[in-house]
């Protein structure tokens, strides 16, 4: 009953402020706050109890959820990042906005990711991930009025829908393949074939739907949703349900021959790549969306390297923390209109409380010692050196690009600046930011060698080798190191509205000698941003020319010979009905004359047949 509560409540509420719609904005704030504060509750309960449902839907097939280790993780994730993301928004979101649309679509919306980290075979599995899909469309084009918003939403929804096309192969294959039940964990034992086939679609639809490398770039057109709906889909819902699926699914891809390294390589790869894209961002959200991408990396690294339990903790750390940097920079763009770095110099120090507990999860992002993520990535980094040295190195590069960024916000955000006008924040948009700070300090202590045998009997996963503590201080002497040598780069160069913007800023190299290791880094963010606009972009335009000629000669050679058929027999019937009066003549014996034909044509018709 528990568990059927839990992602009943979210599911039902959200759907009755959706059906309400205006009539509900009064309540609504109060309605989604209290819903999301229930499903905490439910959550805890389920976490202790482990419940476990299943009903019929057709003949023969029983759709089933549960809730183990892993999904325990989650759902508590899940409804607590909500909370904090709904009383952020009842603040920042005025009468006139229908929030009742609004939180309906949240509950809505993590009403599906809870049926998906419950989920325990495909079908359930395909339901949710649908509704998500479609949830993510309404919330990132929220606006509707303004039409690149809507044109951001329509990109990430036909992005990860095409992507999303991987779990139907997937699902047919497994069917093919005799998984019964078309159950998770009997993927790993379809046929040989079939198995390979499986995998391939789990993992086509996890890299679209986590932004994972050639996936990427619909996540930075999902900024223009609202800021909580960023925070929600970059933390704990739609971008992690990606990486979830292949933790969930990792004995799938350990018994294939390929798909487990394809996977490790894919996330250490985009870990590198995006994390090198941030640096150059002008855009604060951009930074953080760039930088969610490649934080996703660390999990599928996680993934591929045999280590579940480590990705789950990266997870969690992730989630909490990315969360408040979103909600951040939302009281930012509240507060002094803008988002754009060149126009927060200073903006820390004009609201101090939020500046604080940026700064924490910003250090928390960056990895620096002793925050969460120090410990939860340098325990994904520990499972990749186990599974391959080129793997760590790599991860280690992106740690250290990590550093890199963060440590250009944060002198950004610091630096002395002329007063400029700002408006006061609502106390509401305040609240849920030092509980996130907390958590995002803290949640990564599970993965610390001396707790780490017991985080992984929590989460129920296989043992996975603890960093140790030479590899924690490598991991985090990167990170200090990143973070201090962006800084003293950012503090020599002064960022302009009337610059040429960031990128052309930091592709400066005139002191580039003070701090040797930031040529490197921002040779490589130049041209990794240039290969993104020119490669990437450049082959997602030339696809859509593409499309659009095979559309003009499907015009001229299908439906020119299709619509000249129609127009012939069109033309026959009509000189057919001109000919057809001929025959009635109205005397007696030219009747009898057809039929004596039609008779006689009828019976040889007999003789042949």
């Amino acid at each position: 009953m528990t568990l059927w509560l839990l992602i009943g409540l979210p599911l039902v509420a959200g759907t009755a402020l959706l059906v309400t719609g205006r009539p509900a904005d009064r309540i609504a704030p109060a309605a989604g706050v209290a819903a999301a504060a229930v499903s905490v509750v439910l959550a805890i309960v389920a976490a202790i109890t482990r419940p476990e449902v299943s009903a019929p839907l057709l003949a023969g097939l029983r759709i089933g959820l549960a809730v183990d280790g892993l999904s325990a993780v989650m759902v508590l994730t899940v409804t607590a990042v909500l909370v904090a993301v709904l009383v952020f928004a009842a603040g920042e979101f005025g009468a006139e906005e229908p929030r009742a649309r609004f939180h309906g679509l949240m509950l809505v919306f993590a009403g599906a990711m809870l049926v998906t980290v419950t989920a325990r075979d495909l079908v359930v599995l395909l339901m949710a991930w649908e509704v998500m899909g479609a949830c993510s469309y309404a919330l990132i084009g929220f606006w509707w009025r303004e039409e690149h918003r809507v044109g951001s939403g329509a990109v990430a929804f036909l992005t990860t829908r095409t992507a999303d096309l991987g779990l139907y192969l997937a699902a047919g294959a497994a069917l093919a393949g005799g998984v019964a039940g078309l159950s998770l964990a009997g993927l790993p034992t379809a046929a040989d074939g079939w198995r390979d086939v499986v995998a391939a679609g789990i993992v086509l639809a996890a890299a679209g739907k986590s932004a994972q490398l050639p996936f990427s770039f619909w996540l930075s057109r999902a900024m223009d949703g609202p800021s909580p709906v960023s925070a929600l889909l970059h933390s704990a819902t739609m971008v992690a349900a990606g990486a979830y699926l292949l933790l969930r699914l990792e004995p799938l891809l350990a018994a294939t021959a390929w798909a487990s390294t394809v996977v490790a390589w894919l996330g250490v790869l985009t870990a590198l790549v995006l994390g090198a894209v941030a640096v150059v961002q002008c855009d604060l959200k951009q930074v953080l969306a760039a930088s969610t991408c490649s934080q996703i990396g660390f999990m599928l690294l996680a993934a591929g390297a045999g280590g579940p339990v480590a990705g789950a903790g990266q997870l969690v750390a992730h989630a909490a923390t990315k969360s408040l940097l979103f909600l951040g920079a939302g009281a930012w763009l509240v507060g002094l209109g803008t988002k754009d770095l060149r126009r927060l110099e200073g903006a820390a120090r004009r609201y101090p409380l939020l500046g604080i507990v940026f700064t924490l999860g910003a250090l928390t992002l960056a990895g620096v010692p002793p925050l969460s993520i120090w410990v939860s990535k340098d325990a994904v980094l520990a499972t990749a050196l186990a599974d391959s040295p080129a793997l760590y190195v790599v991860g280690l590069a992106a740690a250290l690009v990590s550093g890199v960024y963060v440590g250009r916000v944060l002198v950004i955000v610091w630096r002395p600046a002329d007063a400029a006008s700002a408006s006061p924040l609502s106390r509401l948009l305040l609240w849920p930011l030092p509980v996130l700070a907390a958590a995002a300090a803290l949640l990564g202590v599970g993965g610390l060698p001396v707790l780490a045998d017991r985080f992984s009997r929590l989460v129920g996963g296989p043992a996975v080798p603890a960093p140790t503590w030479w590899e924690l201080a490598t991991s985090g002497l990167i990170a200090v190191v990143g973070v201090v040598a962006a800084a003293a780069w950012a503090r020599s160069r002064q960022v302009s509205p009337e610059s040429g913007g960031v990128l052309a800023d930091w592709l400066h190299l005139e002191r580039a000698a003070q701090v040797g290791i930031a040529r490197p880094v921002v040779w490589l963010a130049g041209a990794l941003a240039r290969f993104d606009d020119r490669v990437v972009d450049g082959g997602v335009r030339t696809a859509a020319a593409t499309g659009a000629a095979l559309g003009r000669l499907a015009t001229l050679r299908v439906e020119v010979s299709i619509d000249g058929v129609v127009r012939g027999i069109a033309a026959g019937a009509r000189a057919l009905g001109r000919q057809a009066p001929r025959l009635q003549t109205g005397q007696l014996h030219h009747y009898y004359a057809q039929a004596a034909v039609a008779l006689g044509v009828l019976a040889v018709l007999l003789l042949v047949l």
